[in-house]
C-alpha cells in the first residue's frame, strides 16, 4: 500500500523487520531476510535516504535504526494530498468545460436529467466541491437526497471563501436538531434567511449550474433532478432565488455556542418607539428566531433557556417598543432596524 508515496514492498518489509529488531547490522538484515548482501544494502540506501533509517554513529559498519515513520513521510503524504486535490480540481474544471461545450453545440445537453437519491447527492457534493465562488439553497422541509449535517462539502467551500446564502423553510427549522446544525453553517459564514414555504428545491453554483427536481415531493418514488447549465431558464431560476431572498426574514444565529444568560439586559417598560433602543446580541437572536415563526418552545431550546424565559423576554421587547401584540413586535422590530 505504501507504494504510492515511493516505499517498495520489500523496503516496506526491510523497515519492518528493523522495527522488530530496533537496530541491526547489514549482516543480520541479511540473514534475517534471506536475500542477498547488495540488494540489501540498496534498499538500506533507499531507506535512508527517505529518512527511515539512520546508522547509531558514523562508523561505515555501525548497527542501523529505524526512525519515526510519521516524520520521515509525513511531508510526502501531504504533497500526495495536495497533488490529489489539485488533480481533482482540474478534473472537475475540465468536466464543466466539456459539459459547456456540449451545450454550446446541442440544445439537449442544456439540462441533464439525473435521478436517483445518491447520483443527486453525489452530484450536489462535486459542485459544492468545484465552486469558486457562490453557492445559492432553496432548503425546504424533509430533505430528498442529503439532509445538513451530512453536507460537510458546504464547510469546506466557506473556509477556502466560497459565499453561501441559505433561505429555509420554516418547517424544516422545526425539526429535531436543525436550528443547531444551521446556527453551526452560519458560524462558519453561511447567510441564512427563512419564509413560510418555498416554491421549489434549488441549489445553484456560481451562477453557472443549478440543480432543481423535477416532480413533485408528494409523488414518491426515486427523486429525479435537471442539472441546468447556462441559460435564460439558469438566469430564470437565480431571479427567482433573488426574489425571495430580498423579502426573506435573516437568522441571527452567529455563535451557537454562546449561552446567553437569563438574565440578560432588560428593556425599560417605559421605553418609547423613538428613544432609540437596540437589543443586545441575544435578544438580536431571539427576535431573530421570533420573526422567522420558530415556536416558543424551540426558540427555549436554541437559546438554553426555558420557555418562560423566552415569553417574558418577548413581553419585556413589546414593552420597550411601545406595542403590546406579538405582530406589533415583528413590525417595530423591522421598522427600527434591531435585526
Amino acid at each position: 500500500m505504501l507504494d504510492v508515496i515511493g516505499l517498495t514492498e520489500a523496503e516496506e518489509e526491510l523497515y519492518r523487520c528493523l522495527l522488530q529488531l530496533t537496530t541491526a547490522r547489514i549482516d543480520e538484515l541479511v540473514h534475517r531476510l534471506r536475500r542477498p548482501r547488495e540488494q540489501v544494502v540498496a534498499q538500506v540506501a533507499a531507506l535512508r535516504s527517505k529518512g527511515l533509517v539512520q546508522a547509531t554513529d558514523t562508523d561505515p559498519d555501525a548497527a542501523l535504526r529505524p526512525t519515526a515513520p510519521d516524520v520521515a513521510l509525513g511531508a510526502t503524504l501531504l504533497r500526495r494530498q495536495e497533488d490529489l486535490e489539485a488533480a481533482r480540481q482540474r478534473v472537475t474544471q475540465l468536466a464543466e468545460e466539456y459539459r459547456s461545450g456540449l451545450r454550446r453545440h446541442h440544445v439537449d445537453h442544456l439540462v441533464e436529467v439525473i435521478t436517483g437519491a445518491r447520483v443527486l447527492r453525489d452530484r450536489l457534493r462535486d459542485l459544492q466541491n468545484s465552486a469558486r465562488t457562490e453557492v445559492l439553497w432553496f432548503c425546504r422541509a424533509n430533505p430528498l437526497a442529503m439532509a445538513g449535517p451530512e453536507n460537510v462539502e458546504e464547510f469546506d467551500a466557506l473556509a477556502r471563501g466560497v459565499s453561501y446564502r441559505a433561505i429555509y423553510e420554516r418547517d424544516l427549522l422545526l425539526e429535531p436538531g436543525a436550528l443547531t446544525d444551521l446556527a453551526k453553517g452560519v458560524a462558519a459564514g453561511e447567510q441564512a434567511r427563512v419564509l413560510d414555504r418555498l416554491p421549489v428545491r434549488l441549489a445553484i453554483v456560481d451562477a453557472r449550474t443549478a440543480i432543481c427536481p423535477l416532480v413533485p415531493d408528494r409523488d414518491g418514488g426515486e427523486p429525479s433532478a435537471a442539472v441546468i447549465g447556462r441559460s435564460q431558464l439558469l438566469d430564470a431560476l437565480l431571479a427567482l432565488f433573488e426574489s425571495h431572498w430580498r423579502v426573506a426574514t435573516r437568522l441571527r444565529l452567529e455563535d451557537p455556542l454562546a449561552v446567553p444568560t437569563v438574565e440578560s439586559r432588560r428593556p425599560d417598560p417605559d421605553d418609547h418607539p423613538g428613544d432609540g433602543y437596540q437589543p443586545d446580541a441575544d435578544e438580536a437572536r431571539l427576535l431573530s428566531l421570533f420573526v422567522a415563526g420558530v415556536p416558543d418552545k424551540s426558540i427555549a431550546s436554541q437559546l438554553g433557556v426555558s420557555r418562560r424565559t423566552v415569553q417574558r423576554r418577548l413581553a419585556d421587547l413589546m414593552a420597550a417598543a411601545g406595542v403590546d401584540t406579538r405582530p406589533g413586535l415583528a413590525y417595530q422590530a423591522a421598522r427600527r432596524g434591531w435585526l
